[in-house]
């Protein structure tokens, strides 16, 4: 039996997510935590390529989406949770046991309910807030932190505990059935090209100046997105009831 080579190109990128995620693990618990969450940013390109270039090549298979699942759970899973618990987790006891456990805990449940709910087609909308997401919002305000703790340090630990609420929250976000939007299916064709271009280079732009704080209003807003659409809707009923 032959096997087409271009299979190996989608998991090669997976399998990356998965190595990145464990060299994210091993530089938080020697201290070096800023490179710890970037390497976790990075591991979010990967996983967000080894679909498209299945796709692209005609190389999906249930091989590939099970061993994405896999790479999800520990690049963005295990790696946020390790990353929080060396950071600040430890010095809250069990608590910070407990939320760190908890976060990768509904991690898993995210993908487990997302890989059964799912047929071979990308969902229009993501039920609960996918887990890559969950894992930028914790190494964005993460690193956020580090910036923020060398301006105001009088501040920082009682900014890192809300920290450390907001991540118990996220997981619960997860596990909920509150509706994301996803941008898999965006339809670029109706888009002018010049009007892409300029926007990417002003988006690059801010970037490139401040990259940790445009990360964290992005996702931050896309976290808070979920639940402010779902009360518009309730009370929007509500209101016309």
């Amino acid at each position: 039996m032959k096997i087409n080579p271009l299979y190996i190109l989608p998991n090669l990128f997976t399998g990356a997510s998965i190595y990145l995620g464990i060299l994210s693990v091993s530089y938080a618990f020697l201290g070096r935590f800023e490179l710890a969450c970037w390497l976790v940013l990075i591991s979010l390109i990967f996983d967000g390529l080894d679909g498209r270039v299945a796709r692209l090549t005609g190389t999906t298979s249930k091989f590939g989406v099970e061993f994405d699942s896999l790479a999800d759970i520990i690049a963005f899973g295990v790696a946020p949770a390790m990353i929080l618990f060396f950071y600040i987790g430890f010095s809250y006891g069990k608590l910070g046991i407990a939320i760190s456990g908890l976060y990768v805990v509904f991690g898993a449940i995210r993908l487990a309910r997302f890989n059964v709910s799912t047929g071979n087609s990308e969902p229009n909308v993501f039920i609960g807030l996918p887990i890559p997401a969950a894992a930028v919002f914790i190494v964005s305000w993460l690193m956020c932190e580090m910036v923020f703790a060398k301006l105001y340090p009088e501040y920082s630990k009682e900014f890192l505990f809300i920290l450390m609420i907001c991540v118990l929250l996220i997981g619960l976000l997860m596990v909920s059935n509150i509706r994301y939007p996803s941008f898999k299916k965006i339809n670029f064709y109706n888009i002018s090209f010049g009007k892409i271009i300029v926007f990417l280079m002003m988006f690059l732009a801010v970037l490139f100046i401040y990259p940790i704080y445009t990360v964290v209003s992005l996702i931050t807003a896309y976290v808070f997105f979920g639940p402010l659409r779902a009360g518009y809707y309730i009370f929007f009923k509500k209101t016309i009831k």
